[in-house]
């Protein structure tokens, strides 16, 4: 996978003057089966997450409150997503090194996943990550 298999999803959005609704199915808005959802919140200020890629998971990523960049790295190619409304999530497909960082006060980020969740399915060194994706086994 490349960067250009990244995406931003515009989810649905029903507006309401008693307050907002948007909504995420699988296999629809989300482009897999969903195995596993999670959450980032409480990030202290300076601090990033994520630094790592998987094998297998694919992602998308939704700013459920405040902000936060989250970037995407190909192995030849980075690219920066600044998420910032609870309508878009980003599409990240396996093998991509992916960076969470610049999170504003009270950022909430929730994640879908398509695998369950293995330590196994991590690669946590990105110069491990680069001989995977030059060998093309990711």
């Amino acid at each position: 996978m490349t960067i250009e298999n990244v995406r931003i999803i515009e989810l649905p959005k029903y507006l309401d003057a008693r307050g907002n609704l948007s909504f995420a199915e699988q296999n629809n808005h989300i482009p897999f089966e969903i195995r596993r959802t999670y959450w980032i919140y409480d990030v202290p200020g300076g601090e990033d997450r994520g630094g790592h890629a998987f094998c297998e998971n694919q992602e998308v990523v939704i700013a459920l409150s405040g902000a936060f960049d989250v970037v995407v790295d190909d192995g030849e190619n980075k690219k920066t997503f600044t998420l910032n409304r609870s309508y878009y999530g980003l599409y990240i497909p396996k093998g991509l090194w992916r960076t969470m960082e610049n999170f504003s006060t009270n950022s909430f980020a929730l994640e879908f996943g398509s695998v369950d969740y293995s330590a196994d399915d991590y690669i946590r060194d990105y110069d491990e990550f680069l001989k995977l994706k030059k060998d093309g086994k990711i």
